[in-house]
């Protein structure tokens, strides 16, 4: 077998059918755990499911060297870029996101995020009962559709401020698992794209749409280099749920991945998270474009409270 160069883009199956039969689930204190390749799904007796994959690869694509490290009981996976640039991922012995920080050549680092502050606010899990924000900006400025807006509007939608109060900091896990706290910012649906049934591969005569998107991006980034974007994936609800969840997980690191190594969005400046049907923007049990949707999300002002951090 031929190893796989350091940063080189990982390969394999595009389809959910060319791995379903490599699922393997075990029942875990009351929890159904299903692993997949490159994916876990987990689902709660209530029914509730939320899938988890590993950013790393992601970080690593087109890296001069990649080294771990321990420190204490946290592990710190270092990306060197061929630039010299260095992409530092804090892991604590839990396995969860502590610190994402990028240190440019002259040494400054620059905190991209902050998982170890926990606010003292925050109550049990990764879920946040948050009530509805109230949206007083019209609804096309809120959830902006890509294909029908102007540059100036996406890039406006990816600098606006919150809808509404924000009460403290939450952690990633916080943001990615509550869907009120993510309402509190705009989104951008890319419904330029479609994808194939079951596929997550986004096909090159569609790939050229996301350059608007990707421009707003960089120009985002640039003006401030702690920018965090979640990038969400969406299915509609046909097929099964597990199905589903997987699916929309790849689609958005699918995008994530095209917009680093197409049009040089920064890696360590998005996120990526599936949520299967569980939101769906047209009420339907059937198929429907409108649901099959990636979005997009600046979610830096949920990390940091609100409070721009000095640049």
């Amino acid at each position: 077998m031929t190893p796989i160069a350091p940063g080189a883009a990982p390969q394999g199956p595009r389809r959910l059918e060319d791995f379903r039969a490599e699922r393997h689930e075990v029942q875990q204190g009351g929890r159904t755990v299903i692993t997949e390749p490159g994916r876990i799904i987990v689902r709660d007796p209530g029914g509730q499911e939320f899938v988890r994959h590993d950013e790393m690869e992601r970080f690593r694509f087109g890296a001069r060297d990649i080294q771990v490290q321990r420190e204490g009981n946290d592990t710190r996976d270092i990306v060197i870029r061929p630039d010299g640039v260095q992409i530092i991922t804090i892991i604590g012995p839990d396995g969860g996101l502590l610190r994402r920080i990028r240190r440019e050549r002259d040494g400054r680092e620059i905190v991209i995020i902050d998982n170890s502050y926990r606010d003292p606010a925050a109550v049990g899990g990764f879920y946040v009962d948050l009530p509805p924000p109230v949206i007083r900006i019209p609804y096309d400025r809120y959830i902006v559709e890509a294909d029908q807006a102007t540059p100036d509007m996406i890039y406006g939608a990816m600098e606006a401020p919150p809808v509404d109060r924000i009460e403290r900091r939450y952690s990633l896990d916080e943001i990615r698992y509550s869907p009120n706290v993510r309402m509190l910012m705009p989104s951008i649906d890319l419904n330029t794209i479609n994808f194939d049934t079951g596929s997550w591969e986004i096909p090159p005569d569609q790939a050229t749409k996301l350059q608007v998107i990707a421009d707003g991006l960089n120009r985002a980034i640039q003006r401030n280099p702690r920018e965090v974007f979640l990038i969400e994936g969406h299915t509609d609800a046909t097929g099964n749920d597990t199905d589903n969840l997987s699916l929309s997980d790849r689609r958005a690191e699918s995008a994530a991945e095209l917009l680093t190594q197409q049009f040089g969005v920064p890696a360590e400046n998005l996120t990526s998270q599936g949520y299967g049907s569980q939101y769906p923007k047209e009420q339907t049990d059937g198929p429907s474009r409108i649901n099959r949707r990636v979005t997009v999300r600046r979610i830096t002002p949920l990390l940091n409270g609100g409070i721009a951090p000095p640049r």
